[in-house]
């Protein structure tokens, strides 16, 4: 009885992780087959080179991790800078009342500047909301792992049973941990899987969590051991987090105090003072001279 319970809890988790979405796959082509985007390629940075690299990683950090994510990151800053002009000199010409050229000049390059700088500022706000995310929700992953090393999986169990947990509610890491768990069964090595990680993260908990299991590794010590002291740290680091982000509440009270309500005070204090004035020396001074 025992043995079928424990083939048909297997088969739930198969079939389960069969029917989840995949985020990423591990196997994955790195050419272009797509002519017109080929042909887009050959105009733009090569993606071998540094700059092409940089792009590559900085669009992965982002979310966009397809081969084609530089292609169309180039595509979409040509449409807008040549597309936003024509545009605005379109509408200029049909416009009843056009501006002056040389304004319509100047808002053109400046349409122009904003479409080049949109996509660039855009993933980059999109990565940091990433990484933030992954921050935050790394703690509560690790609390889980602490908890299966401790009942008796092991580390590669540990991904999968966690990732499968935390899909719902921390979805990124809990794709950064499939992804490690699909690596490690197709048979890459732990280290270079959990480097990996790191790598595509690109969060110092995360990073640090790596390099403390690459040297448990090494080492030989308790994988539970180290990471309930890690997961203590963690915790000892979110709440001296928060306790940073309350500390800089009166401070940032200081802009609006000053902005909006010593103004309304200093207004309620003077207008007695300038309205006697007003009423009382003014015709004085009048009736004098």
């Amino acid at each position: 009885m025992a043995a079928w319970d424990v083939r048909r809890r297997l088969n739930e988790e198969v079939v389960g992780r069969k029917a989840a979405p995949v985020a990423t796959s591990v196997i994955r082509g790195e050419k272009v087959k797509n002519p017109i985007l080929l042909w887009v390629q050959s105009f733009i940075s090569p993606s071998q080179s540094k700059d092409g690299q940089q792009l590559r990683r900085k669009l992965a950090l982002a979310g966009f991790e397809q081969t084609t994510a530089p292609i169309w990151y180039s595509i979409g800053r040509l449409t807008l800078a040549i597309g936003l002009p024509l545009l605005f000199l379109l509408s200029q010409s049909l416009s009843a009342k056009p501006m002056a050229t040389f304004w319509q000049i100047m808002l053109a390059l400046v349409l122009c500047a904003i479409g080049m700088l949109t996509p660039h500022y855009f993933v980059t706000f999109r990565g940091s909301a990433r990484s933030q995310q992954l921050e935050d929700e790394f703690p509560d992953a690790l609390d889980l792992m602490v908890v299966c090393v401790e009942a008796g999986l092991g580390l590669e169990a540990a991904f999968i049973r966690v990732g499968t947990e935390i899909a719902e509610s921390h979805p990124l890491i809990a794709a950064a941990l499939n992804r490690v768990s699909d690596e490690l069964r197709a048979g890459r090595g732990r280290a270079d899987a959990l480097r990996a990680m790191a790598d595509r993260t690109d969060v110092v908990p995360v990073k640090s969590f790596v390099a403390l299991l690459i040297q448990t590794d090494s080492l030989g010590t308790s994988i539970g051991q180290t990471l309930r002291t890690y997961a203590v740290e963690m915790r000892e680091h979110r709440y001296l987090k928060a306790e940073e982000k309350a500390m800089r509440i009166p401070v940032l009270m200081t802009v609006p105090l000053v902005a909006c309500i010593l103004p309304v005070i200093v207004g309620a204090l003077l207008l007695p003072p300038v309205i006697d004035v007003i009423r009382n020396l003014m015709p004085a001074l009048a009736g004098h001279h």
